[in-house]
């Protein structure tokens, strides 16, 4: 650790630098060589580099929330291009500039961290030597080489031996005690954070490798931090208890105010601006309308949190525009009016005897339709003039009354009864 931390040497005159500047303004309220002056000016140090983060914790933010809507994606990049590892790194890489993502966003904060964080280390480590480093001098190292807090000197480590801890001016169970309950409250505030953002905000409906990654590092972190804690000086594990809070607040305020579509956050923000909405009759955050307006604009594509909140929205007489607003729809109008909207009347549900008596009457009906469908054919066909499309064979004169006779018969067929007809003698007149 003291070869890594003197690798960021470069670092430790302006983090002694700050120190030394809260050391004066709570040295003045609490004394100078008391352990709270000198912990609250860590605690301070936390806070101003954890501010001056910021910008970078909203690109993390950021580029968490796109890797986990490209995880579909990446699966089945994965899946396609198996034994192509290459061609996989390729397409990974496309889609990364695609969609403008960055995979390293995510640990910004901790890489940016990292420099104060073993600067820190080493300016500590040069306290419990005795020795001046960067701003602070041999007063002011002495001064914080007498600071305890809760007994345990800020430059005390777990693992010293009692004839170094005697040295600093305190008692090895003293030191034991307090490295101990912070190096648990590390680990636990560490876990927290971790939980949080996978309980609470990320998309359950997405099952991904990221996912199953995330959660292993969940467990895996705080274990990595109490064994690195051992050899933490008690100003350092104030230091990483200190960041650890600050983040577990920083991400809390982050998922009530600002979460991943279709987490269980983002239904329990859904749900307290319905409870706004319904109370007031309108959105008054801008924010808020903001929320409004992208979950308008997806339409269809809109997850179950999203669906429900529009469809209570709904239920409450209220209606989302795409300007974000809410306005009373027509039906809250007529309700407020006393003009009901009639009421959809649901069919009574039958029995099986009753369903059989339908059918068997459904039925019946068919045949009587076709039976008079019949009828009216063949009457039809009835009153039609039959034409003989037979040659008729050529007779002598002598008959052509015989033969006029048929014609005259046939063309006034239409006029005639159905049935077999008596032939007439040849010799009668028309």
């Amino acid at each position: 650790m003291d070869t890594i931390a003197s690798l960021f040497a470069f670092i430790t005159t302006p983090v002694s630098w700050i120190i030394v500047q809260f050391h004066k303004v709570f040295g003045a309220i609490f004394g100078p060589d008391t352990g709270w002056a000198w912990g609250l000016s860590i605690v301070s140090l936390v806070v101003l580099i954890r501010i001056c983060l910021i910008p970078l914790f909203v690109k993390q933010i950021k580029a968490t929330r796109n890797m986990q809507a490209l995880q579909p994606k990446m699966k089945a990049i994965q899946e396609r291009y198996k034994s192509d590892k290459q061609r996989q790194s390729e397409e990974m890489m496309k889609l990364y500039k695609e969609t403008g993502t960055n995979p390293l966003s995510s640990c910004l904060p901790i890489l940016a961290q990292s420099p104060f964080f073993f600067a820190l280390y080493h300016v500590l480590s040069n306290i419990a030597s005795g020795k001046p480093i960067g701003a602070m001098n041999q007063t002011l190292v002495d001064s914080a080489r007498e600071a305890k807090i809760f007994g345990a000197p800020i430059a005390a480590k777990f693992m010293d031996s009692p004839e170094k801890v005697e040295a600093l001016g305190a008692t090895l169970l003293d030191v034991r005690i307090v490295t101990a309950v912070m190096i648990v409250l590390m680990s636990a505030s560490q876990f927290f954070t971790q939980r949080q953002l996978m309980m609470k905000n990320v998309d359950l409906s997405v099952k991904t490798p990221y996912m199953q990654q995330q959660k292993m590092l969940m467990y895996i972190f705080p274990v990595i931090f109490a064994v690195m804690g051992i050899n933490f000086p008690v100003g350092v594990l104030v230091y990483w208890l200190t960041t650890n809070v600050w983040t577990m607040g920083q991400q809390m305020y982050v998922i009530n105010q600002n979460p991943t579509p279709g987490s269980k956050a983002q239904d329990s923000y859904l749900q307290r601006l319905l409870k706004s909405a319904t109370a007031h009759g309108e959105i008054r955050s801008r924010r808020h309308k903001a929320v409004v307006k992208a979950i308008v604009a997806k339409g269809s594509d809109r997850n179950e949190n999203e669906r429900r909140f529009i469809g209570a929205l709904a239920k409450a007489g209220l209606a989302a525009q795409a300007d974000g607003t809410v306005v009373k729809s027509d039906a809250a109008i007529a309700e407020a009016e006393g003009i009901a909207a009639p009421k959809r009347q649901q069919p009574k549900r039958q029995t099986k005897a009753q369903r059989q008596a339908t059918a068997q009457q459904a039925k019946g009906d068919e045949t009587v339709e076709e039976t008079a469908e019949e009828s009216a054919g063949e009457d039809a066909q009835d009153a039609k003039p039959k034409t003989s499309l037979e040659k008729k064979p050529e007779t002598p004169a002598k008959g052509g009354a015989q033969g006029g006779g048929r014609s005259r018969a046939s063309s006034g067929g239409s006029r005639q009864r159905k049935g077999q007809q008596r032939p007439k003698h040849p010799s009668s007149k028309k």
